[in-house]
C-alpha cells in the first residue's frame, strides 16, 4: 500500500512543468527526508492557495481578491491594455517594471493540433469589455512567438480591427547581449524581417 502510495506521489510531481520521472523522484526524496521543514509546510501553503487563490474577474490575473491589486490599482493607465497568453507572461513583465497598464489574460493561444478554439480562450471577455469601456486606446498583443501564439495574434488583430483603437505588437528579434552565431534561424528571421532604420 506505502509503495503504491509513493509511486502515485511520483507520478503526481512527474506531470509538473519541466519535471520528468527522475527530477520527480529526486523531489519526492527529498520532501520525504524533510517532512517537517519542508514537506508539512509546503502541503499547508498548497492548501492555502487552493483555497484562497482566484482569477480575477476583470483580466484573469492571480490573486486572493475577486479583482486583482492591478486592475485596482488607480495609478495605472487603464487605457492601454496588453494581451497576454498566461499568469506567467503577467508576471514577467511586472517583474521587468516596464508596463504601467492593464493586463487581459487569454488563458491560452489557439491550437488546431490541441484542439483549443475561440471559445477556449478568454476572448469574449476581451470583446466585451471593448464594447463597454469607449476608454481604452491600445491594445498591445504580446502573445509569444511561436505558431500558436501568431496564430491567436493574427486571429485577435482580425476580431479588434472594427473597434477604433491602436493595436501593437510586442517586437521580437535579437536579445541584448545576444551573439548571432548562437540564434535559431526562426529569431533571426524574424530580426530581419522587423528590422528598422538604425538612427
Amino acid at each position: 500500500m506505502q509503495e503504491n502510495q509513493l509511486d502515485n506521489f511520483i507520478k503526481l510531481l512527474s506531470k509538473l512543468p519541466s519535471f520528468g520521472p527522475r527530477s520527480a523522484r529526486r523531489i519526492a526524496l527529498h520532501l520525504i527526508k524533510n517532512k517537517e521543514k519542508i514537506m508539512i509546510p509546503l502541503i499547508e501553503s498548497m492548501s492555502l492557495v487552493n483555497q484562497e487563490i482566484k482569477n480575477c474577474q476583470n483580466c484573469g490575473n492571480l490573486d486572493i481578491s475577486e479583482i486583482c491589486k492591478i486592475c485596482q490599482d488607480q495609478k495605472r493607465q487603464d487605457n492601454i491594455i496588453c494581451v497576454i497568453e498566461d499568469v506567467s507572461d503577467l508576471w514577467a513583465i511586472e517583474k521587468a517594471d516596464i508596463f504601467n497598464g492593464k493586463y487581459h489574460v487569454l488563458g491560452g493561444t489557439l491550437s488546431a493540433m490541441s484542439g483549443v478554439s475561440p471559445n477556449d480562450l478568454n476572448i469574449n471577455s476581451l470583446i466585451a469589455k471593448l464594447q463597454e469601456n469607449k476608454n481604452i486606446k491600445e491594445i498591445i498583443i504580446a502573445t509569444n512567438p511561436t505558431m500558436d501564439g501568431q496564430t491567436t495574434a493574427y486571429y485577435l488583430l482580425e476580431l479588434l480591427k472594427e473597434f477604433n483603437l491602436k493595436i501593437s505588437k510586442l517586437a521580437h528579434g535579437i536579445p541584448i547581449g545576444g551573439e548571432l552565431d548562437y540564434l535559431d534561424e526562426g529569431t533571426l528571421d524574424i530580426a530581419l524581417k522587423t528590422r528598422s532604420e538604425f538612427n
